[in-house]
Order: structure tokens, then C-alpha cells, then sequence
């Protein structure tokens, strides 16, 4: 077998397991969930599971650092240059895209914060706390120009992350509440169009 060959079926099986387990975690959570459970998602044995990543922590961390690459691709960004109005629909729009394609990235990592965060207190000490500071900055910027009223710029950023995200690890409530069995496919749109103009209308921006 080449080592292109090899490559490319270490490539599928690990992407197998990090879906189960995915799916896993959400459903038992990291301490109910088992890699016996997992290999029997992924359809793979025991022995290939722990080849690749040895225990259960492995397979979790490697979920979620999946997770964060994700989250850090679709979080979209704010640039002074773009303004308050344009920076706004962006992120939100980026948010928005996220939450309906990739829910269980979401829902994981909404349960590792829940749950303490036990494994993701770095990268929130460190890579998110600093995001927030620097757009925040950005937003007082605008707020000092007049671009925009007078508000706790953190606050906005909190706002903009729990009413994105919400469609997401709430899936199943909203679901049953409009009585679907999954999202359609201009909800997207018609969620991006409703957040935005609600958060810019309160914001004055015009």
C-alpha cells in the first residue's frame, strides 16, 4: 500500500471517529461517554480508535480543537475600516451561517463552558478574552465617533454570540416549538435578515 493510500485512510477514519465522537460527547457528555461507544459509532473497532488517539481525553481534545478551528473560521471579524454597519452584518451574518451548518460544534462547545471549561480555560484566558478587548475597542471607537449609541460594547458582542448561537443548542426546543423536524433551507437568511436589522435599529445605525 503507498503512503498516499495510508494517508488518505488514516485521513477517513479519523475523520470517522471525530463525528462520533462528536455525537457522543453531546449525548453522554465527556465523563458518560465511552470509546467502546464511539468506535461503535464510527463502525471501526476498539483497537483502530485508541491507534489513532489513544484515550478518551485524546479523542475529546481532538473534538474540540476541530471545534475551535471551526468556530474560529465562522466567527467572522470586525475591522474599524468596515464600519459599524457592514462590520455588524458580517458578524452576525458569520455567526448566523455557523450555527445552521455546524450545530454540534456549537452544542460541544456550549457543554465544555457549561461544564467549567475544564479543557478550554487557556484559549479563553488567552486567544478569546483578547478578541473580545480588541473589538471591543473598535465598537468604542464607533461609539466615540457617533456612529453609534452609547453602550457596553462587551455586552454587544455577548448579545450578538447568544442570539446566533441559540439556533444551535436550542435546535431541538425550536424545533418543536414551529413543529419541523430540521431548519429550512432559507431560514438562514431570513434569521441573518431579522438579528441584523434588530441589533442595527437598536444600535441607531442607519
Amino acid at each position: 500500500m503507498t503512503d498516499k493510500k495510508q494517508g488518505q485512510i488514516r485521513i477517513k477514519s479519523q475523520e470517522k471517529i471525530l463525528l462520533a465522537a462528536q455525537d457522543e460527547f453531546i449525548s453522554n457528555g465527556y465523563k458518560g461517554a465511552t470509546v467502546q461507544s464511539i468506535a461503535d459509532l464510527a463502525g471501526l473497532p476498539k483497537a483502530n480508535v485508541l491507534y489513532y488517539f489513544k484515550n478518551k481525553e485524546n479523542i475529546y481534545h481532538a473534538v474540540l480543537e476541530r471545534t475551535l478551528d471551526m468556530w474560529d473560521q465562522g466567527i467572522g471579524d470586525i475591522v474599524y475600516e468596515d464600519g459599524p454597519k457592514v462590520a455588524i452584518e458580517k458578524f452576525v451574518s458569520a455567526k448566523v451561517k455557523m450555527s445552521f451548518h455546524h450545530p454540534k460544534a456549537s452544542k460541544i462547545y456550549a457543554m465544555e463552558i457549561i461544564q467549567g471549561a475544564q479543557h478550554l480555560k487557556e484559549f479563553a484566558r488567552t486567544y478569546l478574552r483578547k478578541w473580545v478587548r480588541d473589538k471591543s475597542k473598535i465598537f468604542q471607537r464607533w461609539i466615540d465617533e457617533g456612529r453609534m449609541i452609547n453602550i457596553e460594547p462587551i455586552n454587544l458582542i455577548f448579545l450578538i454570540w447568544s442570539s446566533t448561537q441559540h439556533y444551535a443548542d436550542f435546535e431541538t426546543q425550536i424545533l418543536t416549538i414551529m413543529n419541523r423536524a430540521d431548519y429550512e433551507e432559507d431560514d438562514v437568511e431570513q434569521v441573518t435578515d431579522f438579528l441584523t436589522q434588530f441589533i442595527l435599529r437598536g444600535l441607531e445605525i442607519q
